[in-house]
């Protein structure tokens, strides 16, 4: 017991690695109903319109102020032209002829320019470069520029683009975009794109100085109930608002802030099963090895990375002869890295651990350098630097369920953890190889005399342990960097979820590295990533100082023994 103390103390110290929205200046002048009269606003609905050519034209002049102003009459002219010259203008696309002034939209081609007239969208063929000059843009113009152009797209006929919009004036919340989020509101039929825009026309309001448009606004906005919801309302409370609306808006902070805290800790409980199930890949083949043999192979990390490695290899031949296969890429992987690793495993137990059995010091250093020998390797092939793995579209990505955020690739990947725990259960309990298995790690002397051939289960073992390991690498070089140190960060965690869950039993392997990974980020946010591992690593030790044998823990003789 004191050498397992020892032995995993030293280890950990040898590998453990040395670890609101910005609001745009606003007026707060609103109208009785809570609409804004600022001179943009009120110039955009009661002056009188002008032809779009005239108004484009002054957009040549050098005053901000008036540009500014010409905007957002560019905008009030509801011209189906308006957004792509805005658009235009916004991105520097946008140009006037050095000899007469003639506006026009150009797109580089080369060594000329593609020209289009901006009022009808046709193209006039090309010119030089030398013939037209940029009409200027500053950050104040682009950002009046992008807070029109939302306004624009709150009318759009594609149903994604008018979400985007509403989204986008939320996060300005601009009172002088009350006036459109209203007109746009009477003409919406969709009721998901309606939500956001009464989000977004309560973000705006609750920015003004009207009382009742701002109690209102506090009330939807504690519905939404998010973060950015939460940002605002929090403004709120420090503005110049009223008593009363300082008060509402205090108790809705703190409504939301307690509802947060529940989906803060589900959001953690997430990211603990993400990690688990990281362990669990990492463990499983470690278990199998250490369980059934007691072999410490210090190389199961680089079994790890050759997976990886394998997934690289792959995506970079299909990449260059047939990138229409990239989506399959790691189904392609999956058997091939469990052949390679397995290969890899059986020629190291052959060729060199059998001859160590009952030596673990001299295992542990044989398997210590085979580990430092493959890393040399794979530097020697592929280099030092990290490598590129891709994921494919269908790991791709993120969605929402409440206020958690789910990541496509870890949830992937915590699916293919339990299928590769539930595969390797059902090969141990109803193949004939998994009856030889279990019967070596109960008892090897009886099962030797029964004709079982143990040296060739050990070699299949440890082959099985490391062709699991090398699709855990597979599965990792989605979510982590594809170097040749990938291995030496599982290393440490996988020793101890197989000792924590007890050795050769894959239920305790499955609960060890759930338990292990919820509590490391419990535990990280309070004492941080590297007082976390060592405190982890000292309640293990106390831990099996109490039940050596781990959680569940192996019954037979040689287990015994």
């Amino acid at each position: 017991m004191q050498r397992l103390i020892t032995f995993f103390t030293c280890l950990f110290f040898l590998t453990v690695p040395v670890m609101s929205a910005k609001a745009q200046p606003v007026s707060n002048e609103p109208a009785p109903n809570g609409e804004a009269t600022t001179n943009g606003a009120a110039s955009e609905l009661s002056a009188p319109k002008q032809e779009l050519p005239a108004l484009v034209e002054e957009l040549k002049g050098k005053s901000t102020t008036k540009k500014i102003e010409t905007i957002r009459a560019i905008a009030a002219t509801k011209s189906m032209r308006a957004g792509p010259i805005l658009e235009a203008y916004l991105n520097g696309k946008l140009f006037k002829k050095k000899t007469d002034g003639t506006i026009v939209i150009i797109q580089k081609d080369g060594q000329g320019l593609l020209l289009s007239d901006p009022y009808s969208g046709k193209s006039l063929g090309t010119s030089p470069k030398n013939k037209y000059k940029k009409i200027r843009v500053n950050n104040r113009l682009r950002g009046v520029i992008r807070s029109v152009l939302g306004s624009l797209q709150l009318r759009h006929p594609d149903r994604l683009k008018r979400l985007t919009a509403a989204a986008a004036m939320f996060k300005s919340h601009n009172p002088k975009s009350i006036p459109f989020l209203r007109s746009a509101l009477k003409a919406e039929t969709d009721e998901d794109v309606k939500k956001r825009m009464r989000e977004a026309l309560a973000a705006a309001q609750l920015s003004g100085t009207n009382a009742q448009a701002q109690m209102l606004a506090i009330k939807v906005l504690e519905n939404r109930g998010d973060k950015p919801a939460l940002t605002l309302l929090q403004s709120a409370t420090r503005q110049g608002a009223s008593a009363e609306v300082k008060e509402r808006a205090e108790t809705a902070v703190r409504r939301i802030e307690k509802t947060l805290a529940y989906w803060e800790i589900g959001q953690t409980i997430f990211y603990g099963l993400s990690l688990g199930s990281v362990l669990l890949l990492a463990a499983i083949g470690l278990d199998i090895t250490f369980g059934v043999m007691g072999v410490i192979n210090m190389a199961h990390g680089e079994m790890i990375m050759i997976g990886a490695y394998t997934t690289f290899v792959v995506q970079e031949v299909i990449r260059t002869t047939a990138p229409a296969l990239f989506d399959i890429s790691l189904l392609i992987a999956l058997p091939l890295a469990f052949m390679i690793a397995g290969s890899i495993g059986v020629a190291m137990e052959r060729g060199i651990i059998r001859f160590l059995y009952g030596r673990p010091l001299e295992t542990l250093l044989a398997t210590w350098g085979i580990s430092l020998v493959l890393q040399q390797a794979v530097r020697s092939i592929f280099g030092p630097t990290n490598q590129e793995v891709g994921n494919p579209s269908w790991m791709s990505g993120s969605f929402e369920l409440g206020q958690l955020v789910i990541t496509n690739n870890r949830l992937w990947i915590m699916l293919f953890a339990l299928a590769v725990l539930f595969a390797l259960m059902a090969v141990l309990k109803y193949t004939s190889f998994g009856l030889r298995m279990r019967a070596v790690t109960q008892n090897r002397s009886m099962a030797g005399s029964m004709g079982i051939r143990t040296g060739w289960v050990d070699a299949l073992t440890f082959g099985l342990g490391s062709g699991v390991a090398g699709i855990a690498g597979v599965a990792l070089s989605q979510i982590d960097n594809v170097s040749p140190n990938l291995g030496q960060a599982y290393i440490v965690d996988s020793f101890m979820v197989v000792v924590f869950g007890g050795v050769g039993n894959l239920w305790g392997t499955l609960v060890g590295a759930v338990t292990l990974g919820v509590f490391n980020k419990f535990l990280e946010p309070a004492v941080g990533a590297v007082l976390g591992k060592i405190l982890v690593l000292v309640l293990i030790i106390l831990f099996i100082q109490k039940r050596p044998r781990g959680l569940f823990a192996q019954k037979g003789r040689t287990v015994e023994q």
